[in-house]
C-alpha cells in the first residue's frame, strides 16, 4: 500500500510539469566546482525555454539543477529519497516529492522526462543513466535525447562500451547512438528542440501506452 501511495501521490504532483528535463549528477560536488556552476546555467536556460527541471532533490549537481531553475519561469522539481546517509533536500524546489522506494522515484524520472542531461557522478548517476538507456534500448520507454556533459569524464566509459560491449557483440553498434556528448548549455537546449522539431513534445498514443507500462 505504501508503494501504491507513492506512485499515486507523485503522479498527481507531477502531471502538470511537462515538458520536463531530468538532470542527473553527483550529490557530492561543492558549489565552487565547475560542474556545479555549469549545471546551474544549463538548468536556468532549460527553465527559460519552458522545461521543468527535475533533479534528485539533494545536494551537489542535484542542488545546482534546482538552484538554476528555481528563479526561472518553469518549475524546479525535486524527487527526494529517504536515505540513511548523504541525502538532504535542497532549498530550491517549487515541487518536492518524497520517496522511500528507489524504483518508484526512478520511474518518475523517466515517465515525465522529455530529455536526460547527465553530468559526472557516482554509482547512482551510472545507475540512472544505464536504466534510461536500457528502457529505450528495449523499447519499454520512448526514444528521447540522452545528453552527457563532461566529455573528459565520460570518454573512458564510452570507449570501454565500444571496445568491450559493442565489439564483443553484447550490445548493437546503433545503441551508441542513444548517447551524445554536448558541453555548451545553449547547444544542449538546441539539441532537445531539434530532436522534437517534427514530432513535438506531446506523446503519441503508442508512447503514452509505453509510459503507462514501464
Amino acid at each position: 500500500m505504501g508503494i501504491m501511495a507513492e506512485f499515486a501521490t507523485a503522479t498527481e504532483q507531477l502531471r502538470h510539469i511537462v515538458p520536463a528535463v531530468s538532470i542527473f549528477g553527483s550529490a557530492r560536488l561543492p558549489p565552487e566546482h565547475p560542474y556545479y556552476r555549469k549545471t546551474e546555467i544549463i538548468a536556468r536556460k532549460l527553465s527559460d525555454a519552458g522545461f521543468a527541471v527535475i533533479s534528485g532533490g539533494g545536494g551537489g549537481i542535484m542542488e545546482a539543477a534546482n538552484r538554476g531553475a528555481f528563479p526561472g519561469p518553469s518549475p524546479a522539481v525535486g524527487l527526494n529519497i529517504l536515505l540513511p546517509h548523504e541525502q538532504k533536500s535542497n532549498a530550491f524546489q517549487d515541487i518536492s516529492v518524497h520517496f522511500r522506494y528507489f524504483f518508484a522515484r526512478k520511474m518518475m524520472f523517466v515517465r515525465f522526462a522529455s530529455a536526460y542531461v547527465v553530468l559526472p557522478g557516482g554509482f547512482g548517476t551510472l545507475d540512472e543513466l544505464t536504466e534510461c538507456m536500457t528502457l529505450v534500448q528495449t523499447g519499454k520507454a520512448r526514444r528521447i535525447p540522452i545528453i552527457l556533459v563532461g566529455g573528459e569524464f565520460w570518454r573512458g566509459l564510452l570507449d570501454w562500451i565500444q571496445s568491450q560491449m559493442v565489439n564483443g557483440g553484447m550490445v548493437s553498434p546503433e545503441d551508441m547512438e542513444l548517447l551524445q556528448i554536448i558541453e555548451e548549455p545553449d547547444d544542449i537546449v538546441k539539441a532537445i528542440f531539434d530532436f522534437y522539431e517534427k514530432s513535438g513534445f506531446k506523446l503519441t498514443p503508442e508512447e503514452r501506452e509505453k509510459m503507462l507500462n514501464l
